[in-house]
């Protein structure tokens, strides 16, 4: 029979438990070696698969213009037109120069002044000499006034503020590219406030985190759930041997990572968390029912309590451990790499955590000896007893109330869904005071921007016909309130023309008629100045040319609308063209972060469902079984829309993980219920029996793996800080669906899949 087959199984491993903690021992020394060779990867771009299209685009321009990114940085003062503040700009600036990690430097001391002296061209440098005098500082902000290359640009038209924009060479690990900007920054003290952005120290500053993270996270995390289970059981190996899975499934989960050769990614803070939270799950399901039996039957030996608790937790703790695995595994239809990699490590490591608590623990009970029948008692007579007692019977006495209350409560709180808005960008990953943050604020309201679009046109860069299309684009698109300014070889050749003619007269401030003028043009800048000036704007070929569009957007439907102008006004474009840069790879993520959510949250419905169906071998237990999760994930997502959450990178990981943890409660119910209804056909004496007798377990283990996710509050970022709040809350709505709506659903519809030959008919 299967009870005889549990027994067998159960006597083999008290009779092979040293062999069974031999093999876990191997197994973790197995894990442990790779996890020397860990790496941290924080560049989100690399999140994404290959095929994405602004990642295809960004490399077809990067085959012209370079794949090198651009670094801010934005001095403030009461007035950058100071003289100790010039200066400082000045030896900044030239310092950068002089630096190969640094492909291009612009400030004001390298933006060019372009303008004629008795009809010839003459370009210099805006600030040619650091002004001493008040009439010499004024003489200096109207020249800037007059200079669209430079007011706005790199000086705010309050002149509280000054830019120097790098562009950095990519080849220059972060690390050491973000040192030598400090250093920089540090040989040029003075009392101007100086904020950065960029994508290197992004990545930088965030692969600082990441490790402080895990060395801040992971002991305080282990130390919570030390004394959480201590608090739980009064028992020195009823704490340990939880808290030794857990130890064991972490090692195990961050080993497969560089093992498989991936990398430690921004939302992989959360895996040795969740495992912490996570892995102890089926532990404490074998303690409380070992003391459980160990209180009523006290006379037993431990092999036998052993074999007891093992007969009656195998299958429904498999059956959770597979519906948990299936829930988690909905991450790998996710389209963030990170996150499928996520999905198969925590799987795996959820796995061995299952496999440890039928096999190593109790090997370990075997050996260490029987529990003391106080424990139980002191744990079990006090507010759990006496709340979960309440519980079942509210929801036996009163089903069709209770049943209400959790729709009504579920309409009010789910109606927050069509409030969530998806982040537009990366920048909340660092917190809001961040002066990245800081930077990326300035830059908006007083630089015309902080993100870029770059379309590159192919054709004949000197080509009249299509400069002057270009030229109309700019005009059209600095229309738009979110474009602050565009760049291009048009404004370029206009600037020229305008030194070139009086004002007026043909051709001044407009582009020339061939292409052969416009050459003599570039021809007489580079008399005057140096023609790299160009080099942002045109290929070394002439065979294409750049436009670059500088604008800011708070939402994720900005970007698309900004992104959809453009579109139209190039339908008609006759040459090919292609639009990039790094804001388009920030919109194409959070759209995947959007997209991959409705497609783990969709996968793990089903294959909870599916899997309900088949342990209970009736649809009606999945649809039932379903009901909890559905109420949790949309009442949590409707909460994030009520309060202003963004939906992003760490975030949209919600759905699974609350499903895969929840529907181990509603699994652990339903067995309960029909454990108890085999003794008796009283469905209200039933229900409230298994609320009562379940409940301890199901609470301790719910509340356990809330306080494990807990201490994601104390990350350095915030998004995980959002994560961390809105997983506990889902699993509160899980714990409460469990231990009230299912009984009250049970009590109304009393389901035939719970319903078997009671033992007394038997008899």
């Amino acid at each position: 029979t299967e009870k005889m087959k549990k027994i067998k199984t159960s006597l083999f491993i008290i009779r092979h438990r040293w062999w069974v903690l031999l093999l876990t021992g191997i197994v973790l020394l197995a894990a442990i070696i790779p996890l020397t060779n860990t790496k941290i990867n924080s560049d989100l771009e690399s999140y994404m698969p290959d095929t994405m299209l602004s990642k295809i685009n960004n490399k077809k321009i990067g085959e012209f213009f370079g794949n090198d990114e651009t670094m801010l940085l934005v001095l403030e003062n009461d007035d950058v037109l100071r003289p100790t503040t010039l200066k400082r700009i000045q030896n900044i600036s030239e310092s950068f120069m002089m630096n190969d990690a640094f492909e291009q430097v612009l400030s004001l001391f390298q933006t060019k002044n372009i303008q004629s002296d008795d009809g010839m061209m003459v370009v210099t440098p805006v600030v040619e000499n650091i002004p001493e005098q008040p009439a010499e500082r004024e003489a200096l902000r109207k020249l800037i006034k007059g200079n669209d290359l430079a007011y706005g640009l790199v000086v705010s038209e309050d002149f509280r503020y000054a830019m120097i924009m790098l562009t950095t060479n990519q080849q220059v690990p972060d690390v050491e590219l973000m040192e030598q900007i400090h250093q920089i920054i540090a040989k040029h003290p003075g009392n101007e406030r100086i904020y950065m952005t960029g994508q290197p120290y992004l990545r930088a500053e965030a692969n600082d985190k990441i490790a402080l993270d895990l060395m801040v996270l992971l002991p305080i995390g282990l130390c919570v759930m030390l004394i959480f289970l201590w608090i739980s059981f009064r028992e020195f190996k009823a704490m340990i041997l939880p808290f030794s899975v857990v130890v064991f499934s972490i090692i195990l989960a961050m080993g497969l990572i560089p093992a498989l050769g991936w990398e430690l990614s921004l939302i992989g803070v959360l895996i040795p968390i969740m495992m912490i939270a996570i892995a102890n799950n089926y532990g404490v399901y074998f303690v409380a029912r070992y003391q459980e039996i160990n209180y009523y039957h006290p006379g037993r030996n431990i092999a036998k309590t052993v074999q007891e608790v093992i007969s009656y937790l195998k299958k429904p703790m498999i059956l959770c451990g597979l519906t948990t695995i299936a829930g988690v595994l909905g991450l790998v239809v996710h389209l963030l790499v990170p996150a499928r990699q996520m999905g198969v490590v925590t799987s795996i490591a959820i796995a061995f955590a299952l496999l440890l608590s039928l096999t190593y623990i109790p090997a370990l009970f075997s050996i260490i000896g029987k529990s003391t029948q106080k424990q139980y008692k002191q744990v079990n007579e006090g507010f759990f007893h006496h709340l979960l007692s309440r519980v079942g019977k509210l929801a036996t006495n009163s089903p069709k109330r209770m049943s209400i209350f959790f729709i009504v409560f579920f309409l009010l709180l789910s109606g927050g869904v069509f409030k969530i808005h998806v982040a537009p960008d990366s920048n909340k990953i660092l917190p809001d005071d961040h002066g990245f943050n800081h930077a990326i604020r300035i830059a908006d309201e007083h630089f015309g921007g902080s993100k870029m679009i770059h379309i590159m046109f192919e054709g004949d860069a000197t080509d009249p016909a299509l400069l002057k299309r270009i030229d109309e684009y700019s005009h059209r698109l600095e229309q738009n309130p979110l474009v602050g300014r565009t760049a291009s070889l048009s404004m370029m050749i206009k600037k020229i023309s305008m030194a070139m003619h009086e004002p007026g007269e043909l051709g001044y401030n407009e582009i020339p008629e061939d292409n052969f003028a416009v050459s003599q043009y570039l021809e007489l800048y580079g008399m005057s100045a140096d023609v790299a000036d160009f080099e942002r704007f045109i290929s070394f070929d002439y065979t294409h040319t750049l436009m670059t569009v500088q604008y800011q957007a708070a939402s994720l439907p900005d970007v698309e609308g900004l992104l959809q102008d453009i579109s139209e006004m190039l339908k008609d474009e006759p040459q090919p063209y292609v639009v990039g840069g790094a804001s388009l790879i920030d919109k194409e993520i959070s759209q995947s972060v959007e997209t991959g959510q409705y497609y783990s949250l969709l996968f793990a419905f089903l294959a909870i469902l599916i899997l309900l169906s088949i342990i209970f071998k009736s649809v009606t237990a999945g649809v039932m079984g379903s009901l909890p999760l559905a109420f949790a994930v949309f009442c949590t997502f409707g909460l994030m829309g009520w309060v202003g959450i963004e939906l992003n990178i760490v975030t949209a990981l919600l759905s699974s993980i609350s499903i895969g943890l929840g529907v181990d409660f509603t699994i652990q119910v339903f067995w309960r219920i029909k454990t108890e209804l085999m003794y008796t056909d009283n469905w209200q004496k039933a229900i409230d029996k298994a609320v009562r007798g379940i409940g301890r377990g199901i609470t301790i283990n719910a509340f356990s793996v809330m306080i494990g996710f807990s201490v994601l509050f104390l990350s350095a970022f915030p998004f995980i800080q959002s994560f961390a709040f809105l997983i506990i809350i889902s699993l509160f709505l899980c714990l409460i669906s469990a231990l009230a709506l299912i009984p009250a659903l049970c009590m109304i519809f009393k389901p035939k899949f719970l319903k078997v030959k009671s033992l007394m008919s038997k008899v």
